[in-house]
C-alpha cells in the first residue's frame, strides 16, 4: 500500500532540493522510501539505495562524504540517492551541505532519519534553500481502510464524501473501523495486527522502546521525568500547556520541561497551537495547547482501550482526532485556539487558510448551544465557526471530519 504522501514524494525526485522525510519511528519512513526506489526503477531513472544503519556504508561515508560518489552507477544525468537513517553520520548536515553544493547536478538525496537529527538547529541553518521537508505521521482514516483491506469500506467512504446525500448500508461497519481506528491509532503495524490483545502489546512496544530511543539519542539525562511529562500530556491533550503547573507537579525545572517539549515535538509526538487574538487585552493567554498525534499511543501513555461510549475522556479523546484530521489537511501551523480572559472559547481556528473557519467540537451534538459562541461569530464575522460531533453517528460525520461544508 502507498501512503498518501508518495504522490508529493514522487513529485519532488525532479526537484533540485534535496528531499528530507521526517516522522516518528514506526511510521513507514523506510517502507516509503523503498516504494519511492521501485518507483525510480520502473521509470528507469538512475538510483542507489544506502542503508546507514550497515556499518560498512556508515564508516565509508563518515571518513569523507565525497566517498558516496563511488556508489553511483555510471550513467548520463542525475542519480537519486536514497539515504535511510541519516542521523547515524556523524555530521549529517555537513555531509548534504556540501553535496549539495558541489554536486547538485550528479545526485538528488532522498533522506530520511530520526528526531535526533531534526533536532539539531544546524540542520535547519545550514540546508536552508537545499531542501524540503516532508513529515510523514502515522496514517489517516482512508489509509487505515486501505492498508487494512478493507477496499469496499473505502469505496463508500469515498463516495460518502463526493456526495452530500450519499447513503450507506456499510455505516455500521465504518461506524466500527472507526472506532478502532481511534482506540489504536494509525501505527501501520498496529493496523495490520488483527488480535486486539497483541495491538495492544505492540503499541506498549512504541511506547517503552521506540520513544525510549527518541529519549536516549535526544540526549535526555532524567527519563523518569520524561515519561511522567509525557503521561500528563496525554492524560491533558486539548488542554493548555502551563509550564510552571508541569514543573511544580514533575518537581523539574521549567527550563527542563520546555526542552522535553521540544524533543516531543521533533519527535513527532506532540504538536502545540497557539492563542489566536487580535484584542490583547480580552483574548488573554500566551499558552498553547497540546495535542498528541496518535491516538493510539495516548490510550497506551493511559492504558486505557475502553470502548469509545464507556471512556470518561471521550471528548479530549474525540477533540485529539479531530486535530489530527485538521493537521492532515492543513498543517498545525495553520490551527489556533481561541480564548477570552471572561471564559468565551473555540476549539481551532484556522484565520490564514484560503477560506477561513473555525471548528468547535463536541462528542455529543445535543449539548450543542450555538447561542454560547455568539461572542466569537460578532467578533469575528468573517470566520465561519462550525460544529463537529463524534454521536450521533450517520453518513455527514465523515463530510464534517474532511471539512467538506
Amino acid at each position: 500500500m502507498r501512503r498518501n504522501l508518495f504522490e508529493p514524494l514522487s513529485a519532488h525526485l525532479d526537484k533540485k532540493e534535496f528531499t528530507i522525510l521526517t516522522g516518528a519511528r514506526q511510521t513507514g519512513k523506510s517502507t516509503l522510501l523503498k516504494q519511492l526506489e521501485v518507483y525510480c526503477k520502473e521509470l528507469q531513472k538512475a538510483c542507489v539505495f544506502l542503508n546507514l544503519e550497515n556499518r560498512d556504508i556508515l564508516s565509508v561515508l563518515d571518513e569523507n562524504p565525497l566517498n558516496l560518489l563511488g556508489y553511483l552507477p555510471d550513467v548520463k544525468g542525475r542519480v537519486v540517492v536514497f539515504l535511510d537513517e541519516i542521523q547515524y553520520l556523524k555530521n549529517p548536515s555537513n555531509f548534504l551541505k556540501l553535496l549539495y553544493d558541489d554536486h547538485v547536478e550528479r545526485l538528488k538525496i532522498v533522506a530520511t532519519g530520526s528526531s535526533a537529527f531534526y533536532i539539531d538547529d544546524h540542520f535547519r541553518d545550514s540546508l536552508a534553500g537545499r531542501k524540503r521537508v516532508f513529515q510523514l505521521l502515522t496514517c489517516s482514516f482512508d489509509e487505515y481502510l486501505r492498508l487494512n483491506g478493507k477496499d469496499d469500506l473505502l469505496v463508500e467512504y469515498h463516495r460518502i464524501l463526493s456526495d452530500k446525500n450519499a447513503r450507506t448500508t456499510q455505516l455500521e461497519y465504518l461506524r466500527q473501523e472507526w472506532q478502532s481506528f481511534l482506540l489504536y491509532g494509525g501505527y501501520p503495524a498496529i493496523i495490520t495486527e488483527p488480535d486486539r490483545k497483541e495491538k495492544i502489546e505492540k503499541l506498549k512496544e512504541i511506547r517503552d522502546s521506540f520513544v525510549k530511543r527518541d529519549i536516549l539519542e535526544s540526549g535526555v539525562q532524567d527519563e523518569t521525568s520524561f515519561f511522567h511529562l509525557f503521561r500528563l500530556l496525554a492524560e491533558q491533550s486539548g488542554c493548555l500547556v502551563n509550564v510552571h503547573e508541569l514543573s511544580v507537579t514533575l518537581r523539574i525545572k521549567s527550563n527542563a520541561v520546555n526542552n522535553y517539549l521540544h524533543i516531543l515535538q521533533k519527535c513527532f509526538h506532540l504538536a502545540l497551537i497557539k492563542p489566536f487574538f487580535r484584542n490583547l487585552r480580552k483574548e488573554l493567554t500566551k499558552m498553547p495547547k497540546g495535542f498528541l498525534l496518535d491516538s493510539g499511543l495516548r490510550n497506551s501513555l493511559l492504558n486505557n482501550f475502553q470502548s469509545i461510549p464507556d471512556r470518561l475522556d471521550k471528548g479530549e479523546l474525540w477533540e485529539t482526532a479531530l486535530f489530527r484530521a485538521l493537521s492532515d489537511k492543513y498543517g498545525w501551523d495553520n490551527i489556533y485556539y481561541w480564548r477570552t480572559a471572561d471564559g468565551n472559547e473555540v476549539d481551532f481556528i484556522l484565520p490564514e487558510i484560503e477560506t477561513p473557519f473555525a471548528v468547535e467540537a463536541k462528542y455529543d451534538e445535543a449539548v450543542i448551544k450555538a447561542s454560547k459562541y455568539k461572542k466569537f461569530t460578532e467578533t469575528y464575522p468573517e470566520i465561519p465557526l462550525h460544529f463537529a460531533w463524534l454521536y450521533p453517528f450517520n453518513e455527514d460525520f465523515f463530510r464534517r471530519l474532511t471539512f467538506q461544508h
